[in-house]
């Protein structure tokens, strides 16, 4: 009997030893829109402000990551799926990630936390169990790059998603601004991925000087097919971060990515760590930008860089 005891002793200690291994880890549900440079370093960026703050996944969190393939049912659906499965906290990167999780994790009272989101307040995120990080862009010290290096140029075309909170809110900005540059704004507005390149042959045909894009996302995730068409015509196109710089942009003034993936993280820890409630923190923006340039691209289209600008820009060149 007393063998039997024991046994039993052994094996019960075991149960409740593996119940207390077994713990549930919370998951992140990592609902990012589309696929392209700048919003997987966001993603990258933002798993590593987890591990800066202190967590470890596997053991404190572990991450459910789907890609909507910049389609806003897709984007739903991911979202529904996230509130269903009641994760622990949802990281929404791009805004109609951001806005589809925001509904979805409501009734249910989920944190939400965005990154790579222009404007917040125009998206209807200000509020409510969600915060993290806008990517708004400098919109000034962009126009003044250009006017840098293109002196005589008159006219930037842009190309947007008119559906887009973001860029909409971006475009009035350029356009408001543009004058005191001497610059006029010829943009053009589409619904769909598959526009892009026909409003980039209408914008070269109507003689805009240079491209300037936004963080759009329909526009930056065909980019190379847009570049082939502004090479041909021998347009300059300017980027919104480095990664667009990297594949044949001239030059921009943007954010790092990977940057304000990482303060993105440091925020959903906060949260992990009950340290505070999505609703309680504010959102944050990133206001430090770099200026990159792509030196064979520049070359290409025969843009001298003043020297004062290559002494501080950022060399950024596949």
């Amino acid at each position: 009997m007393r063998r039997i005891a024991i046994a039993l002793f052994i094996i019960i200690t075991a149960v409740v030893s593996a119940a207390g291994c077994g713990k549930k880890v919370p998951t992140i549900g990592i609902s990012q829109y589309g696929e392209h440079a700048s919003l997987d370093n966001c993603r990258e960026g933002f798993i590593e402000g987890l591990v800066d703050a202190g967590l470890t996944e596997g053991k404190d969190f572990k991450v459910d990551y789907q890609n909507a393939a910049f389609d806003d049912a897709i984007a739903s659906q991911i979202a529904q799926n996230f509130s269903s499965n009641n994760v622990a906290l949802m990281l929404a990167i791009a805004t109609p990630s951001a806005t589809a999780c925001y509904a979805a994790a409501e009734d249910k009272d989920i944190p939400v936390v965005f990154s790579a989101i222009s404007d917040p307040v125009k998206a209807k995120l200000d509020s409510g169990n969600v915060t993290g990080t806008s990517d708004k862009l400098p919109v000034e010290a962009q126009l003044d790059l250009i006017r840098r290096l293109q002196p005589e140029a008159d006219s930037i075309g842009i190309i947007y998603t008119s559906s887009e909170i973001n860029s909409v809110s971006t475009i009035a900005e350029y356009e408001q601004k543009a004058a005191a540059y001497g610059f006029t704004i010829m943009s053009i507005g589409i619904m769909q991925q598959s526009e892009v390149t026909l409003a980039a042959d209408s914008l070269i045909s109507k003689g805009v000087d240079c491209f300037s894009n936004l963080t759009d996302n329909n526009v930056v995730g065909v980019l190379p097919s847009m570049l082939e068409k502004t090479r041909e015509a021998g347009i300059p196109v300017y980027g919104s971060e480095v990664e667009q710089v990297k594949i044949g942009c001239v030059a921009a003034a943007g954010i790092d990515y990977f940057e304000l993936g990482r303060q993105t993280g440091a925020i959903a820890a906060r949260i992990l760590k009950k340290e505070a409630k999505a609703s309680e923190i504010p959102y944050e923006t990133i206001s430090e930008y770099g200026i990159y340039i792509n030196s064979s691209a520049l070359e290409e289209m025969g843009i001298m860089v003043p020297s004062d600008i290559a002494d501080r820009a950022i060399e950024a060149n596949n």
